[in-house]
């Protein structure tokens, strides 16, 4: 019996679209909650060739949701232990483990390398990324987030319009699956919402996925969703870069205090609070370029669109993540 009979007896797979997901290429960005079922039903499916991308460790607070791990992962690379979780399911699949957090240094390359990427990272400066390179690059993007008893799915890019499109600012606080909480089901359902889309594209399924949202209350138990294919593109003015980008002649600003980061982004670098910021609002001569920095990338967002208020040059933000422990 063939591994796959019952997705191939589908007249919308049959041999044609077993044979493209095969052929696929696709990168996973977040092997957490999200991660686990989108890559379950993946490697389940049969994709050819799957890179996954996450620089965090396996810990306890991740097992009620994480299901591809177990109590004897926790201090593992989250990506070496979902690779090797995923390789018994499935021998006919290539995977590649890259325990190291996606940045906009090292985005470009993975997404040229792949045929579909999956954003399935709880971060805002991975999401924006991710897409200002997919549409740049015409490469499919199905982004996903959870959080507390909700969240959303949606197709990206290659067709359709970007996440800019749709999501054009930051949102005012940020809060993340640590901070605010998340049920393990939550993630399960929009994951394997995302892994549905994702072999939506691969078989080219009508309608696309592509300019589709899909959104999910399960507090109070109600979907929704809306089309978004004419939504005009704005122009990605704000874009996320990595701290080894930094050249001699910005203008920094490091947003975290010293207790957040003792050292700066920087030697060079200006530290003050974005209310010290927008009370003060230095300005960057006319050639420079101003970066912002902070550790998600919604400070420096902010900051970000204050000046760009009274100031028209270049603007970049770097979203740093946490600092390390032994650094405190």
């Amino acid at each position: 019996m063939n591994r796959y009979e019952r997705q191939m007896i589908l007249p919308e797979v049959g041999t044609a679209g077993q044979a493209a997901i095969h052929a696929a290429r696709v990168l996973v960005v977040g092997v957490g909650g999200l991660g686990a079922p989108v890559l379950q039903y993946l490697v389940g499916a049969g994709v050819g060739h799957l890179t996954l991308v996450d620089g965090d460790h396996v810990s306890l607070s991740n097992l009620h949701r994480q299901t591809l791990f177990r109590e004897t992962d926790i201090g593992q690379p989250k990506a070496e232990a979902a690779a090797a979780t995923l390789r018994e399911l499935n021998g006919d699949c290539t995977i590649t483990a890259i325990a190291a957090p996606l940045d906009p240094e090292n985005a470009k390359a993975l997404v040229a390398q792949n045929t579909l990427v999956l954003d399935c990272a709880d971060s805002f400066a991975a999401s924006y990324t991710l897409s200002d390179l997919c549409h740049g690059a015409g490469v499919p993007l199905i982004s996903a987030s959870a959080l507390g008893f909700a969240g959303y799915v949606a197709g990206f890019c290659g067709t359709a319009p970007s996440l800019r499109a749709v999501f054009p600012d930051l949102p005012d606080r940020a809060a993340t699956c640590a901070t605010a909480g998340v049920l393990g089901p939550v993630v399960g359902m929009i994951g394997a919402a995302q892994a549905q889309m994702a072999l939506a594209v691969l078989i080219g399924q009508a309608p696309s996925p592509l300019g589709q949202l899909i959104s999910f209350d399960l507090q109070n138990f109600r979907t929704g969703g809306f089309r978004f294919d004419t939504a005009p593109e704005p122009y990605a003015d704000l874009d996320f870069i990595a701290a080894s980008q930094i050249t001699g002649s910005d203008f920094v600003i490091d947003l975290r205090d010293t207790v957040e980061a003792p050292s700066p982004v920087t030697p060079t670098a200006q530290r003050l609070s974005v209310a010290e910021f927008t009370q003060n609002t230095p300005k960057p001569s006319p050639d420079q370029r101003a970066v912002f920095a902070c550790r998600s990338g919604l400070r420096a967002w902010n900051a970000a669109v204050h000046l760009r208020a009274c100031w028209d040059g270049k603007i970049s933000l770097i979203a740093l993540g946490d600092t390390s422990k032994t650094e405190r």
